[in-house]
């Protein structure tokens, strides 16, 4: 990876649908060069997708969560699945500590949330923070440090 690569990458994670062309203003090659890098990248997994950023609270999800899961290894092939067909979970990491589960949920309720805990207590005990503002939004990797290093 280049410093031409780097400065694609930090575009499209500010804006996925930046049209080629102004990413040819940008870093000075031509539409096909342009695609042929992107290609590349999206190939090497660097680029491993293309999301729309969507506010919760617009849609209703006014309590954001995160919830400490501490549960036994083998416990993971029944979780695993579980956690995944959750449509309320936006992210969950295996993480050390003593919890081995951080889960990011965004329900309507606290009611909600409190049910989806009942639930998640089948496979261990559980600590969950409310969320009351996030004054850094979720955000794109420092591309060009990468290239630092």
């Amino acid at each position: 990876m280049d410093k031409i690569d780097a400065i694609l990458l930090s575009e499209l994670q500010k804006n996925a649908r930046i049209p080629i062309k102004l990413l040819t203003e940008k870093v000075f090659l031509s539409s096909p060069a342009i695609s042929a890098r992107i290609e590349k990248l999206e190939n090497q997994g660097i680029i491993s997708g293309y999301h729309a950023a969507v506010d919760p609270i617009k849609l209703g999800y006014h309590i954001s969560a995160f919830i400490n899961l501490e549960m036994t290894p083998s416990q993971k092939p029944e979780f695993y699945p579980f956690i995944a067909a959750c449509p309320n979970v936006i992210e969950c990491n295996c993480v050390t500590g003593s919890y081995s589960m951080l889960i990011k949920v965004v329900y309507h309720s606290t009611m909600e949330l409190d049910t989806f805990i009942g639930q998640l207590q089948k496979f261990g005990s559980t600590s969950t923070q409310i969320v009351f503002s996030t004054p850094v939004q979720p955000r794109g990797i420092d591309v060009m440090q990468s290239l630092e290093r």
